[in-house]
């Protein structure tokens, strides 16, 4: 007979992990690549000139948005992340000889031997760990001078992902709500939902003012949107913004304004005789700015809402 002691312990269990967004490599847009690119995206609007006038709003959107998309995937393609290489050539042959000597160490036969060689896989260990400590240290260096002079020279975009890169991965805490105790994610995104509603749909006032009626109508320009307003609109849009939920950067609006324009004209005018919009110009990603004080409260973040890029166009349109 056997006796034995066993100890059990409880798996964590994990967040689930979120999908991440994919982003087009917008920064190809120069040179040959955006000649491409017009081309590509011409020839994927051509067949969107027939589109029948009774097609419902819905239908006209998507495949409008499915000509953008397709031409991304075409041309531009996924960005993919980057690593900086900052280990040195020299931290590389130093590790590359201590691997030699480990499998020395392994291969040896004799007592004698073995000591010998892992005397010398000791040592070439420290090289490596120093050679490694200065390239880490020369890495953060030319790091804090890149940041350095974006800040001087007022290139915000630039000293945001430099000091991206030097603070490294950041994992965001996911802190219960006070007053609820509250720690399971999806009953925090609930909590959110809860505090984002209250705080953006006030109760109507109980004393609503007497307003008058106008003696005379304004002249407010009612008609649908031009097309020189729409490229107006277009040209204002800001680069390296967020895509938004449909993921059409502004930049690829920018690209060809005489090619997107046009197109855009007939569903934006659709959009407006008929008051209704596509369900993606609806849909918003919320993100939580954190502020000063206690940040396991609500009411220490302030929300940013991340709109589609032609529903905003539209709406700077019609303005």
């Amino acid at each position: 007979m056997l006796l034995g002691k066993l100890k059990l312990r409880l798996k964590k269990q994990g967040n689930r992990k979120e999908v991440p967004r994919k982003r087009y490599q917008v920064n190809r847009l120069n040179g040959a690549t955006k000649e491409e690119f017009k081309l590509c995206l011409r020839n994927r609007f051509q067949p969107l000139a027939s589109l029948e006038e009774e097609e419902d709003v819905e239908t006209h959107w998507s495949r409008v948005k499915s000509a953008f998309t397709a031409t991304y995937e075409e041309v531009l393609g996924y960005q993919k992340k980057e690593y900086n290489e900052w280990i040195s050539q020299k931290s590389l042959d130093l590790i590359e000889r201590r691997r030699h000597l480990k499998e020395q160490v392994n291969s040896s036969r004799t007592r004698r031997s073995k000591e010998e060689k892992v005397e010398q896989y000791n040592l070439a260990a420290k090289e490596v760990k120093v050679s490694i400590i200065k390239d880490k240290e020369s890495f953060t260096k030319t790091l804090a001078e890149k940041a350095e002079k974006a800040a001087t020279a007022g290139h915000i975009k630039i000293l945001y992902q430099t000091t991206k890169t030097l603070v490294g991965k950041y994992t965001r805490s996911e802190m219960p709500v006070k007053d609820a105790a509250i720690f399971e994610k999806d009953a925090q995104a609930a909590r959110w939902i809860e505090h984002f509603t209250s705080l953006l749909n006030r109760p109507p006032p109980t004393n609503p003012p007497e307003i008058l009626e106008g003696r005379r109508d304004l002249p407010i320009n009612c008609d649908t949107p031009s097309h020189r307003e729409i490229v107006d609109a277009i040209k204002q849009l800001n680069q390296g913004k967020a895509a938004g939920p449909v993921l059409i950067p502004p930049e690829t609006l920018k690209a060809d304004v005489d090619t997107t324009a046009p197109f855009l004209c007939p569903l934006f005018a659709k959009v407006w005789t008929s008051g209704k919009y596509p369900i993606d110009w609806k849909e918003g990603h919320l993100v939580k700015i954190p502020k000063k004080g206690d940040l396991s409260r609500c009411e220490n973040y302030r929300g940013i809402t991340l709109l589609s890029i032609p529903g905003r166009s539209f709406q700077q349109s019609t303005s």
